[in-house]
């Protein structure tokens, strides 16, 4: 009830505050007249990524109503979000909300690029990289009066975008163990809902454990070095690699949403006595690139991962393939780009 109460709070307390601007009178926050206009905005909403009640979820629309002119849509199936921002684009709405988990962010900024048209997000998922990333609050409440509290006008960023086989991604993109985890947590929906990143932790041992002793599965190409083999890799756009309640697990170096390059992260083998070693890298905030048999990659500007696993027919095997911690396919081949400045966010 108090978090409800707070959001309540605000609301009435941006109103009084836009009506004092109207009459060109100082509030105590420093906010000017200058971008008050009410701009129109769509809140995708992801009902069921979104760990808040309805109760609050309705809250959230009350208080942003506040100072936008909202409209709100609930998703109904995949890639629902990225179609609704494109609509968006082209009915003239000002800005999109992202409320849910970083699936339906992703999807909305796939439909934002190109468009000009800002990017807003609300946590709404069990982890919200993105999120946490822009320096928002993982706490809906407190982010909902984050987003009040910022001047639309002024606060607008241009952050980087990595792509892969032409789907863009906020964060991060992962093959091989990484990957295999994620499809088996997509493919589990109501169980990833109710235990959020501790199914995921849970299906990453699993899957680290499933593909010990394996030879490496695919190769990884960049420009100017000399092929590498590996059985798992991640690609970052910025750090952490992801989080287990507050805490960040990092994998990659020298990354962020401004850096203009990406950082990858694989290993070349994965046995079950490096197992604790790895887990205990991951949990101590420590890049996990220090393991023996990692090898890592800065300052990449693109990069290829190509299958050299073949079937008993002799064709290529597919691996899996993630982008911000949603399963999109199985490939033999996945060509990585950065994009400089691609996307603008409200943070």
């Amino acid at each position: 009830m108090h978090r409800e109460n707070s959001l309540i709070h605000t609301a009435e307390k941006v109103k009084v505050d836009d009506a004092v601007l109207e009459q060109g009178l100082p509030v105590p926050n420093g906010r000017s007249k200058l971008g008050l206009k009410s701009k129109k905005i769509l809140v995708v909403v992801n009902p069921y990524a979104t760990t808040v009640s309805d109760r609050l979820k309705s809250l959230v629309l009350y208080a942003l109503r506040s100072r936008y002119k909202v409209e709100s849509v609930e998703t109904e199936h995949r890639n629902h979000a990225e179609e609704l921002a494109i609509e968006a684009a082209n009915d003239g709405f000002e800005m999109v909300v992202a409320f849910g988990g970083d699936g339906t962010v992703n999807e909305t900024a796939n439909g934002l690029l190109g468009s000009g048209v800002p990017l807003a997000v609300l946590p709404g998922g069990s982890t919200n990289v993105f999120c946490r990333a822009l320096g928002i609050p993982n706490d809906i409440v407190e982010a909902t009066e984050h987003l009040l509290g910022l001047d639309a006008s002024r606060s607008l960023n241009k952050v980087d975008l990595g792509c892969v086989n032409g789907r863009y991604f906020v964060f991060g993109s992962g093959i091989g163990i990484d990957a295999d985890a994620v499809e088996h947590v997509d493919s589990h929906p109501n169980v990833k809902a109710r235990f959020g990143e501790i199914f995921y932790i849970y299906q990453l041992l699993m899957t680290y454990r499933r593909f010990r002793g394996k030879p490496a599965n695919f190769e990884i190409e960049v420009e100017g070095e000399e092929p590498r083999q590996a059985v798992t890799v991640v690609i970052q756009n910025t750090t952490p690699f992801t989080y287990f309640g507050d805490h960040k697990l990092e994998v990659c170096e020298d990354v962020t949403l401004r850096s203009e390059s990406l950082s990858y992260a694989g290993l070349r083998r994965a046995y079950a006595r490096d197992l604790p070693s790895t887990a205990i890298s991951l949990l101590s905030s420590k890049s996990a690139i220090g393991h023996k048999y990692a090898m890592h990659g800065e300052n990449i500007r693109k990069m290829t991962v190509r299958s050299i696993a073949h079937d008993s027919g002799g064709d290529l095997i597919s691996f899996p393939l993630h982008v911000d911690g949603d399963y999109i396919g199985r490939f033999t081949e996945a060509n990585y780009s950065i994009h400089p400045k691609a996307l603008t966010v409200l943070s």
